[in-house]
């Protein structure tokens, strides 16, 4: 897992995305221009909740989350996503 130095506030967590698929199932490669942003990645780091709301993500886990979820931040060359808890759709 990646360590990173931020620390999520609140309901927030930092996501490493999935790298987009390559190559469809049956094997056609997919030019850079036409791969779709990844739905799913890793938690890296989460926030402390809110108030009687805790968080039920925990570092590590792998979850999809919406298409436009999330702001993208750069962090020593790496890329993530800062997103709230409620982006998050289920974890897998």
């Amino acid at each position: 897992m990646s360590k990173v130095n931020i620390k999520p506030l609140a309901d927030r967590v930092l996501v490493e995305a999935a790298a987009a698929e390559e190559k469809t199932a049956s094997g056609i490669i997919i030019p850079d221009t036409a791969q779709e942003k990844p739905q799913k990645g890793k938690v890296i780091a989460i926030g402390n909740g809110k108030k009687d709301e805790p968080l039920t993500v925990k570092a590590g886990d792998e979850v999809l989350y919406g298409k436009y979820a999330g702001t993208e931040i750069t962090v020593d060359g790496k890329e993530y996503l800062i997103m709230r808890e409620s982006d998050i759709f289920a974890i897998l």
